[in-house]
């Protein structure tokens, strides 16, 4: 179960944006991961197949910020995370895939 939101863009798809605990071990605590697809279904259908399988997203809580949406449209896959955010402004973290945060630590180190 997780924190998010999704917003429905102009052409029929949509983004969706949650707060997750980090799947992967020696990873950061939290992380914001943002789908894009045709569907909030399918956004959710795209996280399971990947291992998240308990992944729901009940109500819109915490929507995809404009910048949010304009990053995970940029991305070839519409698939990216960062860690959760600090309430300070000051740390900014780039968008990861997220190949990156599935990664098995075997895999890293190779």
């Amino acid at each position: 179960m997780a924190a998010g939101g999704y917003c429905k863009l102009p052409n029929g798809t949509v983004v969706v944006a949650l707060n997750l605990p980090s799947p992967a071990a020696g990873a950061p605590a939290g992380v914001r991961v943002l789908v894009h697809a045709r569907n909030r279904a399918r956004a959710l259908t795209r996280l399971r197949n990947l291992g998240l399988r308990a992944v729901y997203l009940r109500g819109n809580a915490a929507p995809p910020t404009p910048d949010e949406i304009t990053a995970v449209l940029h991305h070839p896959d519409g698939l990216i995370w960062r860690t959760t955010p600090d309430p300070s402004p000051l740390t900014v973290e780039l968008w990861h895939p997220i190949k990156a945060l599935l990664r098995r630590p075997t895999e890293a180190q190779a």
